[in-house]
Formats: C-alpha cells, structure tokens, sequence
C-alpha cells in the first residue's frame, strides 16, 4: 500500500513529528511506501476562504488544494497526525479537512449524502494527548472524539476501516514515550488495506 501520513505540528522536533516518524518507519517495515505532508513545513493555509465555501468556484481549486488532493489520490491508507489541543484538531490541521476534503470531491451532500465519493481508503488518527487514557475516558472525550471524527469526519472521507489512537501521558516520562513511539511503529506495521465502502454514520 502506499500510504500517506498527515502531520500538524509546527515543530519539527516535537513528540508528534516523532510520532509521524515512527508511523512511517513502522509502515515501511512492513514494505508500504510512504508519503509525508507536513502542513507546516510545507505552508499550507489554513484559511477556509469566500472562495473555498462557493462550490462554483471551488470547483476551479487553488493550486495547494489540488496539490493535496492528488497526494490523496495516490493514496491507499491516511494516517493523521497530530496533538489533541482543546479537545480537538489544530487550526492546521482542521483548515486542511474543510479546505481540501471539498463538497463536490469528496462527497455530495444532495445526490448522496452517506457515501463519500471517493475510494475507500483505510485511515487512522494518531493524537499524542498529555491527559490520561483513565480521565479521557471517564470525562467522556473519547467519547466526543470518536463520535465527531470516526462516526463523522472520517466517514465523509470514505475511510474504512478507520479508527483513532489516542496516545495518552505523551508529556510523560521518558518510558512512557518510548511506549508510544513503538505503538506507532506497531501502527503503521499493521496497516490493513480498505475494505467496504464508508459512510459517516459509520
């Protein structure tokens, strides 16, 4: 499979770039081929313009959207990357899903809006979270999380399957970041090709 692997971090020397790294080295061993966008180290904006929310003319895309779009489409498994910040994405990492993932390329809210219109692709969420897996779970986020982004999200991107990776205690001790790293290479070693179409009710 050749899979592309998504990181949001703006540096380059943090435990979420590690954490895309060993993801990539642990698909590799698996004899994967990998691609990285590194939203930050490449200049992608966020910004979801007048432009971006008019289907006339976001038909006609910007240069840096097509750009993704055709990473997207080499693609045979996502991988997502980035830290859990206010329970959520990062601005960068939220601007690319609304800019790229467009109405019209991905799905189609009128003709179909359960099925999205692209291929089915396997998917995965990798989110270094300094909280504890017991207080994530307890305070239901987890909950919240799966419900936006595997029920929701990810079913409008026709990833399947698809599952999220919280890697909790991430700011943690050197011990417990060595563990996270190698479920991250564990990750991306055990990646499965796609299997049914999607839809985002799960």
């Amino acid at each position: 499979m050749h899979i592309l692997t998504v990181l949001d971090h703006p540096n380059p020397h943090s435990f979420s770039a590690a954490i895309a790294r060993s993801f990539m080295s642990g698909a590799q061993s698996a004899d994967h081929t990998t691609e990285l966008a590194d939203l930050h180290a490449e200049g992608f904006s966020p910004i979801w313009s007048a432009a971006d929310a008019n289907p006339e003319t976001h038909a006609n895309s910007s240069r840096d959207i097509k750009a993704e779009q055709r990473r997207i489409e080499r693609a045979d498994a996502i991988c997502l990357v980035f830290p859990l910040y206010w329970w959520g994405m990062p601005a960068m990492m939220k601007g690319w899903v609304d800019r790229v993932w467009s109405w019209g390329w991905a799905y189609d809210q009128l003709d179909d809006p359960d099925t999205s219109l692209q291929r089915p692709r396997s998917g995965l969420l990798l989110v270094p979270a300094g909280a504890r897996s017991d207080e994530i779970e307890a305070n239901g986020h987890r909950a919240a999380m799966e419900t936006a982004w595997i029920d929701g999200t990810f079913g409008y991107f026709g990833l399947s399957p698809r599952r999220l990776e919280l890697l909790c205690g991430s700011t943690g001790s050197n011990t417990r970041r060595a563990d996270l790293l190698n479920r991250a290479f564990e990750a991306g070693r055990s990646m499965t090709p796609a299997t049914s179409p999607a839809t985002h009710r799960g």
